[in-house]
């Protein structure tokens, strides 16, 4: 991402949109994954989204070269919220229980109808009576359409050094 900035609204193709849109958008999110609306959560999705959580040593490389945890397309992530929500996901047999928090909602640079948005995260998973804690960032690439925002990529960086033993990223980040 370029340089930030918090109070500007972005503008350009299309219409406005302004920190608190983003911010609803974000919340709106969160909440949807913590309380297992897989669906509705993929409905948040533009076609041909990606859905990335890259190694805690990526540096900013491609795919092709670099580690990822997670690293979907379109099709993957259809496949992935169907598996989820079956019996055959057996480390979310029953779900995690997820709470997020989402701050520092960045606005970046916008080309178009596309949108650069950065967001500090923690997501706190609780399973098999332990709780783990993700903390990271992350780094959306929002298309504006006249009816809302949708979700062209989502990257999940990471900032834990390593993580807990137990610790999984079986659900969506």
């Amino acid at each position: 991402m370029t340089e930030l900035d918090t109070a500007r609204p972005a503008t350009g193709a299309g219409r406005t949109v302004t920190r608190a849109e983003v911010e609803e958008f974000l919340y709106h999110e969160a909440e949807l994954l913590d309380t297992w609306r897989l669906d509705d959560w993929f409905a948040l999705l533009a076609e041909g989204s990606t859905y990335e959580v890259p190694t805690n040593d990526w540096t900013g490389w491609s795919t092709l070269e670099g580690g990822f945890f997670k690293s979907d397309d379109y099709g993957l992530l259809k496949a992935r919220v169907k598996r989820l929500k079956s019996r055959k996901a057996h480390a979310e047999n029953p779900h995690s229980r997820t709470q997020r928090m989402v701050s520092n909602v960045r606005l970046g640079e916008r080309a178009g109808d596309l949108l650069e948005i950065r967001a500090n995260f923690i997501v706190h998973r609780f399973r098999d009576d332990t709780t783990q804690a993700y903390v990271g960032h992350y780094e959306y690439l929002l298309e504006v359409t006249d009816d809302g925002l949708l979700i062209r990529r989502r990257r999940a960086v990471l900032t834990n050094e390593a993580m807990a033993a137990g610790a999984r990223l079986s659900f969506i980040l």
